[in-house]
């Protein structure tokens, strides 16, 4: 890979998705010492944009926008919003709006909301259009229906609560979070639906969404006036067929440990990307802030010719129901799962061991345990279970051998 300093003047990068990923890419190139044309383009006619706010700050009305404070015009960053990618061949991405030539190219189109079927008058949260258009309608005594308790349901639930509306949350899985969590940690959280005022159930599926009402699987009838669709995201890369970028079965680009596609000169960065952690021990597609934030830096710095495998420490955090919930690592099948605290308990956490090692926490409401959690985790430092169990011991302090 040409090094920085022998790059010429007229190469040009194109960036594909103007999201955290592709606006870091691009602000991290520029800073990193490309002195070629930088272009991102994005189908949004915003400029790149916070996703996390969308449910909270812009719902509850706090905030009206969440634009990144990236100075574009200032850094030589050309923004070409309001199109969208239909096509790619060797040196030539392809636009609504016209082709576009490059010499690297990072797809960063990240993913799309999936839609449930039979549901199509229900409501999306995705853009910050989506936001706007929510925010509009919740108000106080509205029959909301909430169809998925994951991480955007439980944050919808919240702002909705907030804004008076009477919210019940339909979920097809055993308990909040199916896929996500052990069903043991999913029916601890179940209790903070009920203490919002919150109906959740549980083990049943949406048939339809009709004029009023929610049609559920067992039958019944769920009086709704407006209906939002939270049943997780695919990755959005419908347009790379026949493009020689190869994709897993779940339309994830497949990169390798330095992001670099099937396709020579093509990068992918965010929630669109697989790659292989050797850290897990397997691949991963992670749809979080903090992975878009990362490999699109990482992602710029192999396109500027560093060598380095991207494996961090997954991260992420929700605020629901007036809980911070943090999530580091990846746990896996197998794990032990080891409780600090109890879920009665004002904060608590849990850890996933394998042969004593964390290999995942779960934080409530306590942060250093998900800073310390988190290191520990990168080490790779064997804990002693008892202490690591006893959450007035700072994880810290939990190393095997340690005493409390």
């Amino acid at each position: 890979m040409t090094g920085v300093a022998e790059l010429s003047g007229t190469d040009q990068v194109v960036v594909v998705g103007a999201g955290l990923a592709g606006a870091q890419c691009a602000l991290e190139l520029r800073q990193g010492g490309w002195r070629g044309r930088i272009a991102v383009v994005g189908e949004e006619p915003h400029a790149p944009y916070d996703r996390p706010p969308l449910s909270k700050d812009v719902l509850l009305g706090k905030a009206d926008a969440t634009t990144l404070d990236i100075d574009y015009e200032g850094l030589g960053i050309e923004l070409l919003t309001g199109r969208r990618a239909t096509g790619l061949t060797p040196g030539v991405l392809h636009t609504d709006g016209g082709d576009l030539p490059y010499d690297s190219l990072v797809i960063a189109t990240g993913a799309t909301p999936r839609v449930l079927p039979g549901a199509e008058r229900a409501h999306l949260l995705h853009t910050l259009d989506d936001a706007l258009a929510l925010r509009a309608l919740l108000r106080p005594g509205l029959r909301l229906v909430l169809v998925g308790a994951g991480w955007i349901g439980a944050e919808v639930a919240t702002a909705a609560r907030q804004a008076g509306c009477e919210v019940t949350v339909v979920e097809a899985g055993p308990a909040p979070l199916p896929g996500a969590l052990p069903t043991e940690i999913g029916s601890a959280m179940a209790a903070w639906y009920a203490e919002a005022g919150v109906e959740l159930r549980c083990g049943v599926g949406v048939a339809a969404v009709e004029p009023g009402a929610v049609l559920l699987a067992d039958g019944s009838h769920l009086p709704a006036d407006e209906v939002v669709v939270g049943i997780g995201a695919r990755p959005a890369t419908g347009w790379l067929a026949g493009s020689g970028v190869e994709l897993d079965a779940s339309g994830a680009v497949l990169v390798d440990g330095r992001l670099r596609t099937t396709l020579p000169g093509v990068f992918a960065a965010g929630d669109c990307v697989s790659y292989p952690s050797a850290r897990s021990g397997a691949r991963l597609a992670v749809q979080h802030w903090d992975h878009a934030l990362q490999s699109g830096g990482a992602a710029a710095a192999a396109v500027l010719g560093a060598d380095e495998p991207y494996d961090p420490v997954p991260y992420f955090w929700s605020e629901q129901f007036g809980r911070m919930v943090q999530y580091a690592g990846r746990h896996a099948e197998g794990d032990e799962l080891l409780w600090r605290g109890s879920p009665q308990d004002a904060g608590w956490s849990v850890l996933w061991l394998r042969d004593g090692v964390p290999g995942a926490l779960l934080a409530v409401d306590r942060p250093r345990d998900l800073t310390q959690g988190r290191k520990l985790i990168e080490r790779g430092a064997a804990l002693d279970r008892a202490l690591a169990a006893d959450p007035s011991v700072a994880l810290k302090s939990a190393l095997r051998g340690a005493t409390a």
